[in-house]
């Protein structure tokens, strides 16, 4: 938690609620973004992302598995969120391990929608091979290296460039294999496939401090927070997740104003990460 006087509390609740924040920024407006891709040569795709000061790191690896029984047609994804003791003082021992299993439920909602898939902004049925029996798991790791608050936002962000950097192995399936028999497979070294990424989201954190909300929150806004909504949305305008913290509750018709805004901002942010990123493959091309 971020120790502030009662005057820097002031300082901030006033700037927000005049819509100049105590780094020049308007409410809606985000800190500038880093993009760097290609960062571990061991995953099949990894990104590095800075938003102000707030610095995480995502890698994509993917094997080879077996399809839910349940669902024969789709592949699996784990999101799993490291949070480095040295990146915030409260990372440290239990307060770390709260914090990355929260992130981690709320990436995987906001990546994959409900339990039944609906709303997912990765397409599992992409991810199979052989129905029922051969399906790509993808593992995704976040790290936070640094925090200054959004991490929710710069995750996903290293998320969705992290994907875009990813080359799936092209698999060759032998005839043959009928029944149960599970098919044989060849896992090329060479070819590789570039993920789709058109649909994944991004999320935008509106958080509310006194009666406005503000996006790209620093630590020292979300310590004087009520309760913030995260959205993700993907470039088709398709809402693929909610979620929400914070103890206080919401009106339903402050949550579809929120909504309305944060489809205006993840407008932008698209164009701005796609643009990042673009540049970022293109330098790793070229080195």
């Amino acid at each position: 938690m971020v120790g502030l006087s009662i005057g820097e509390k002031h300082f901030i609740q006033g700037g927000i609620a005049q819509d100049l924040r105590s780094d020049g920024r308007k409410r809606l407006t985000t800190r500038p973004i880093y993009v760097e891709t290609g960062v571990i040569s061991q995953a099949n795709g990894s990104a590095r992302v800075r938003m102000g000061a707030t610095d995480v790191i995502a890698s994509v690896k993917a094997e080879l598995g077996r399809p839910n029984v349940l669902q024969p047609d789709k592949g699996k994804v784990v999101v799993n969120v490291d949070c480095s003791p040295t990146a915030a003082p409260m990372f440290e021992g239990r307060g770390g391990e709260e914090l990355s299993a929260e992130l981690s439920v709320a990436l995987q909602c906001c990546l994959l929608g409900g339990k039944s898939g609906s709303g997912a902004g990765i397409d599992l049925s992409s991810l199979v091979v052989v129905e029922g029996k051969i399906c790509w798991d993808l593992y995704i790791d976040g790290l936070v290296v640094s925090s200054d608050g959004n991490l929710l936002d710069a995750l996903g962000a290293a998320i969705k460039a992290a994907l875009s950097n990813t080359g799936i192995p092209k698999v060759n399936v032998a005839a043959g294999a009928s029944g149960d028999e599970q098919p044989e497979v060849d896992v090329s070294d060479e070819e590789f496939l570039q993920f789709d990424t058109s649909r994944v989201p991004v999320i935008v954190t509106l958080t509310k401090v006194g009666r406005h909300y503000i996006v790209d929150a620093t630590s020292e806004e979300e310590s004087q927070m009520s309760s913030a909504v995260s959205i993700s949305i993907n470039r088709q305008g398709h809402i693929c997740g909610l979620t929400k913290r914070g103890g206080a509750g919401l009106d339903p018709s402050i949550i579809l104003d929120m909504i309305s805004v944060a489809k205006t901002v993840s407008e932008q942010l698209i164009n701005t990460l796609d643009s990042h990123i673009a540049a970022a493959e293109a330098g790793e091309e070229e080195s």
